[in-house]
């Protein structure tokens, strides 16, 4: 009985604070400040790309900017110009590495989340159970495992070595199978009795539905190909991706601090562009409560 009193003396301070417009006021400061402390970082590095050489160095360091320039982004489109190996290469490497891979590991996931989620097979259980416990260990520890393989294929050195790995992700398998088991299996039946096959119930019925968990997926899948330098499996210059040049082109000391701040901002806007095209189904995703029969 006292539980009961408890949480209904909570919710009604709950649509106290929701209906007020004083509850509404607090929210939004909340949210600001939270939110503005978190764009901090982003704001950081746009500001330090745009400093001259003697605010980069001014100690004790400053936040803002007094005279801003494009100097940085300047000396490091001039350095990438003197590279053998021309910058829209190390570009297109990047490109066709994150996209391929990221397509690869939404197809894979969602392909082998299917049967999981919505079939019962022998040996489904233990397959769904090694892919969690699969979650359990870090890139970390997995990393000579892969390499091990990746040789064995013959793969070191070109770019299936980055594509793969990410293509066979466990995460993305656990967060499909997650969002499918939710899908009504008398939708599925439906498609079945009117003829559908397995192939076009997965592409007609099964993915739309679960749309904000294959964007969400392809989110994480871009940020990490397109800041994978790749540097333990790929040495041909021809090969390397955009952040192993801007990291080469940028490390010759401090006089390319500036340059390597307007790498940094370079490398940060398409995960940005693809969150922002994708956010309003992320949002769904953190926020789902399935889909009822």
């Amino acid at each position: 009985m006292d539980k009961i009193k408890k949480k209904y003396r909570f919710s009604l301070m709950q649509n106290n604070i929701n209906g007020s417009a004083g509850g509404t006021v607090f929210i939004v400061f909340i949210l600001v400040a939270f939110g503005s402390f978190m764009i901090l970082p982003f704001v950081y590095s746009i500001l330090q790309s745009l400093k001259p050489a003697e605010e980069l160095f001014r100690f004790p360091p400053r936040f803002f900017v007094v005279n801003p320039t494009l100097k940085s982004f300047t000396q490091l489109f001039t350095i990438a110009n003197t590279s053998w190996v021309p910058f829209a290469r190390y570009l297109l490497n990047s490109v066709f590495i994150t996209v391929a891979g990221t397509l690869g590991q939404v197809i894979l996931a969602s392909m082998a989340a299917f049967p999981l989620s919505k079939f019962k097979f022998p040996g489904s259980k233990l397959i769904f159970n090694i892919v969690v416990w699969s979650l359990l260990f870090t890139g970390g520890v997995t990393a000579i495992p892969t390499y091990i393989v990746m040789a064995k294929l013959g793969f070191i050195n070109t770019h299936w070595s980055l594509i793969l790995p990410t293509v066979g992700s466990s995460m993305g398998l656990f967060l499909m199978k997650q969002f499918m088991e939710q899908l009504p299996m008398s939708l599925v039946e439906s498609a079945r009795i009117d003829g559908a096959g397995q192939m076009t119930i997965w592409y007609k019925i099964a993915m739309p539905n679960v749309k904000p968990a294959w964007l969400t997926l392809t989110i994480f899948a871009f940020q990490g190909l397109w800041n994978n330098a790749g540097g333990n499996y790929i040495y041909k210059e021809e090969l390397k991706t955009l952040p192993a040049a801007l990291s080469q082109m940028t490390s010759s000391g401090m006089s390319r601090m500036g340059a390597a701040a307007a790498a940094s901002v370079l490398l940060m806007i398409p995960p940005i562009i693809t969150f922002l095209v994708t956010q309003s189904s992320v949002i769904t995703t953190m926020a789902h409560s399935g889909i009822k029969d």
